[in-house]
Order: structure tokens, then sequence, then C-alpha cells
């Protein structure tokens, strides 16, 4: 199950469940769409991965599988598109 974290770990934009900008690897790190295709040139920080949009899990599902509420953000930001952070 995903875990729909709530932000962007590049800039901490709050992407809540239902945000249609929010962007993921298949690790689940967890960008908004700006970040993701701007600072990060389409490859995860992270694991080198591309990103694919977050499903957005249907409202009546959140209560009975609730979106995360751990804040992940890269304390050192994001490196530019083509370096590593």
């Amino acid at each position: 199950m995903l875990e729909l974290r709530p932000n962007c770990e590049c800039c901490d934009r709050d992407l809540p469940p239902d945000a249609a900008d929010a962007m993921i690897c298949s690790f689940e790190c967890t960008f908004c769409a700006d970040c993701a295709h701007g600072v990060l040139a389409d490859a995860c920080p992270n694991c080198g991965g591309g990103f694919v949009p977050r499903p957005i899990r249907p409202a009546r599902l959140l209560s009975k599988y609730p979106p995360s509420a751990a804040r992940i953000l890269k304390a050192e930001g994001c490196a530019p598109a083509g370096r590593a952070a």
C-alpha cells in the first residue's frame, strides 16, 4: 500500500492525498511536479529512478487506509539536475 507521503522532499510543499501534482519514484520518494520536472530533471536524487504521477486514493478509503503523516525533507536541499545530492 502506498504511504501517500504528505510533502515534497525538495521544497516541502504540502501534497495532500488528492494532490494531482504529486510525483513518486518506485521507492515512493515523493516530490511535487515542479521539483521533479524542473530541479531534478525527472531523476530521483535518492535512487536515480524516474517519476510517475502518484495515484489518488479514493476519499472514501482514506479513513481505513490513511496517508502518512511523516514529513521527509532533504536537509541539504535538492541538487540541481545532473548533480547528486
